[in-house]
């Protein structure tokens, strides 16, 4: 029933955890006991994904550089700019973490499984769409953090904040991920044959850190900060984003002439903000009281382009196959 209604079941579960957050969090000795479990998910997480990284999908769409670096370019340019300019514009009409939040969204690499799964649909250049997926993510382990210090430093409450996030992220996120990709010729065929089982951990994990980031801010007031008007402008700027992002990747691949399978890695690798890297990368940046409002932008962004995406990557598919159906038409008179 939920495939017919087109309801990601992941996004019931994000509800629900959410709302145990709300009416539940962590407290006291439980939250103290959590920490160090949600550091070994998070450890868990980015070794599966370096361990998933195969090398000679890489290699196989490495030559598009220059689709490349229009991804990276949206991704790391125009994307975080876009996220400037609307907190600049709004002043101070929303509250001071929902603008961080915004920016955070706005810094943070694509997406990999879902880039590559749309891409696919829409009858895309899949290994470009690998290779401009995991390009994103392993520079966004650096470039994230590197942007976090100059566009949210200033605005942060945590003292040293992004001094000693370079060595949470190195420690917690960049060293499990390279030992994962090394250790890939042992544990990547289990890995390979068990995916359905790697998707299940991968969310779990999301879920795990949600629950602790959003129960933390629930314990040090949320419901004081956030309004229904508040959440209102956060689901706004978030449709104005994407909006503005897919139509600025589809202007820029019918300028630079890109053809349809480069167009559609364009548009879907360089609209996307990854929740499985942003939700654990948002724990190493910003104290845990602030974590919980930070990711509210990135969690609705992240369903938002899952449902527009969809309709698109359809449209393409449909196009392509009533494209062939012309072919074979004219190949028959």
């Amino acid at each position: 029933m939920l495939s017919r209604l087109r309801v990601d079941p992941f996004l019931l579960l994000l509800l629900a955890v959410l709302a145990l957050a709300a009416l539940l969090p962590a407290r006291g000795t439980i939250a103290a006991g959590l920490d160090p479990v949600t550091g070994g998910a998070i450890a868990l997480l980015f070794f599966l994904h370096g361990a998933k990284l195969s090398r000679g999908a890489i290699l196989a769409g490495i030559g598009a550089w220059r689709l490349h670096l229009m991804v990276l370019l949206t991704t790391y340019g125009v994307f975080p700019l876009l996220g400037v300019a609307i907190v600049a514009a709004l002043g101070g009409v929303i509250d001071r973490l929902v603008a961080m939040g915004i920016i955070y969204l706005c810094i943070l690499p694509s997406t990999v499984q879902s880039s590559i799964a749309f891409t696919a649909i829409a009858r895309g250049n899949v290994p470009a769409a690998v290779c401009s997926a995991s390009l994103s993510n392993i520079l966004g382990i650096a470039l994230t953090p590197l942007l976090a210090a100059v566009m949210i430093g200033g605005h942060s409450s945590g003292s040293g904040l992004f001094v000693s996030a370079f060595t949470a992220i190195a420690t917690q996120l960049l060293l499990p991920f390279v030992l994962g990709h090394l250790a890939r010729p042992w544990v990547g065929g289990w890995i390979d044959r068990h995916k359905k089982l790697v998707m299940r951990v991968d969310r779990g994990v999301i879920l795990l850190i949600v629950y602790t980031a959003f129960g933390a801010a629930v314990v040090e007031g949320l419901w004081t900060r956030l309004s229904f008007v508040d959440a209102a402008v956060i689901g706004a700027i978030c449709s104005l984003l994407l909006a503005a992002i897919l139509g600025f990747t589809r202007l820029l691949a019918v300028l630079t002439r890109q053809p349809r399978p480069d167009e559609i890695v364009l548009m879907f690798c360089g609209s996307k903000k990854s929740l499985a890297s942003g939700v654990p990368m948002a724990g190493a940046l910003f104290p845990a009281a602030e974590v919980g409002l930070i990711i509210l932008p990135l969690m609705l962004f992240h369903q938002l382009q899952l449902i527009v995406c969809t309709a698109i990557a359809g449209r393409y598919a449909r196009i392509d196959e009533q494209s062939k159906g012309s072919s074979h038409v004219l190949r028959n008179a």
